[in-house]
């Protein structure tokens, strides 16, 4: 059934919300640890919104050159904060544009390469990533729906209320009707939530009034870029994990979406994502990748079609544009947020679990590749400072549970099955077995 451009405009700006958050954080952690001025930050802010828009337009636009084509949804990758941050504090804000800019050069040039590698993706890898991605994001949906993490009325009963009425209200909604009305549950229960919070005092419309109306973007902002090895070698291996995040958010919406993907259209995602991440260093914005929370949507809304990711990515380009609109979406309280958040993370949990019931769990050595992947990412997730003692290059590979458990799902794969693979190949057909 074709949808109205009204309905059409519903869903973007539902996707946008889902990925909002994510998006301003960044922004706003990076340039607060770097003691920017309060423009620079506004800058950074609306910047990124912009280029976040700009970046989904080049991966769901799928051509020979680029975007894979499925309905995914980019932002500043969280991989990439504690780098910038330690690169800005050593060499300044021109070094950190110059090694994102490297390293966006490096993902183009190795995409094709890259994309051969799907052999180190299988069910049980993709499966165990996604999953790890949702349970790695829980913490941050349930910080939400007690307040905020370092909130003075973290947990209260007001705010426990608010995030577990917009959660009802989702269920309710997704349970009582069909098409339109169910795709937009998440929407209208972030809608329902905030209007109830603003009766009850939470909505501070600050951020609305002092914003201003216009903005433009503005090459170089920093400065002219510049050059360090070591900060560049760091942000190449950020790129590079980042792919790794992405593989499992293309075959997870390549599953939803019952499409199955060549290498050339891994090609295809991967340049676009590094094209993204060259336009991040040019507008002094931030390097790119999927945003899995989206997928978590499409599952809920059961809406795949990629124009209402185009809708979504033109009106974070607006918001990059129109601050004072885009400061409209930050007043959404931290217990409407998270009531949404925990619906929608809880479903690429679900996701990821459906995607692993294609494995043979009668092969111990798959079990073993779950067990340890997702107790990896999980285990570094509620224990941040595990490898807190470990040389600033590891930790990068050991911060993020995502990307802590996507390489050891990764690693034990290889281990067990990439050996296997070789030499089930030259069996006769009939000697094959699947693992």
């Amino acid at each position: 059934m074709k949808m109205k451009w009204w309905q059409v405009g519903s869903l973007g700006i539902q996707h946008v919300l889902a990925m909002y958050a994510g998006a301003i954080v960044v922004p706003l952690v990076v340039g607060g640890a770097l003691q920017l001025s309060g423009e620079q930050l506004t800058y950074l802010v609306a910047v990124d919104l912009l280029t976040c828009g700009i970046a989904t337009l080049l991966q769901v636009w799928k051509n020979k050159w680029f975007g894979i084509g499925l309905p995914v949804m980019l932002g500043c990758t969280f991989t990439a904060v504690g780098p910038m941050i330690a690169i800005g504090g050593q060499y300044g804000m021109p070094a950190v544009y110059g090694s994102i800019l490297c390293a966006g050069l490096v993902v183009v040039l190795i995409s094709p390469y890259f994309s051969k590698l799907r052999a180190l993706f299988p069910p049980v890898v993709t499966g165990s990533v996604v999953t790890v991605i949702g349970l790695t994001l829980i913490p941050a949906a349930v910080n939400n729906m007690a307040g905020g993490q370092g909130a003075k009325d973290f947990g209260a009963p007001a705010n426990l209320a608010l995030s577990f009425g917009v959660l009802a209200l989702i269920v309710v909604l997704y349970r009582c009707f069909k098409g339109f009305v169910r795709s937009i549950a998440i929407l209208l229960g972030m809608a329902v939530g905030t209007a109830a919070a603003a009766a009850m005092g939470k909505v501070d419309w600050t951020a609305v009034t002092e914003a201003s109306w216009v903005h433009l973007p503005q090459p170089f902002y920093f400065g002219v870029p510049s050059f360090h090895g070591p900060a560049v070698l760091t942000m190449v291996l950020v790129a590079i994990v980042s792919l790794v995040e992405s593989t499992g958010v293309y075959f997870a919406l390549s599953d939803i979406c019952r499409r199955r993907l060549t290498d050339e259209d891994l090609a295809g995602g991967y340049r676009a994502e590094g094209l993204a991440i060259i336009v991040g260093g040019l507008l002094n914005a931030f390097p790119y990748t999927t945003y899995s929370q989206n997928v978590g949507l499409v599952q809920l809304s059961g809406v795949k079609t990629r124009n209402v990711i185009y809708a979504a990515a033109l009106f974070l380009i607006l918001l990059g544009f129109v601050p004072k609109i885009a400061a409209v979406a930050t007043i959404i309280p931290a217990p409407v947020l998270g009531g949404a958040m925990l619906a929608m993370f809880g479903m690429v949990i679900a996701y990821g679990v459906k995607m692993l019931s294609q494995v043979d769990l009668t092969v111990q050595e798959n079990l073993l590749i779950i067990a340890c992947s997702i107790g990896v990412g999980l285990g570094v997730t509620a224990v941040p400072n595990l490898f807190a003692e470990l040389p600033a290059g590891l930790r990068i590979l050991t911060d993020s549970g995502i990307v802590a458990g996507s390489m050891t799902a990764i690693l034990l794969n290889a281990v067990f099955h990439l050996g296997k693979a070789r030499k089930s190949a030259t069996l006769p057909l009939q000697e094959q077995k699947i693992s």
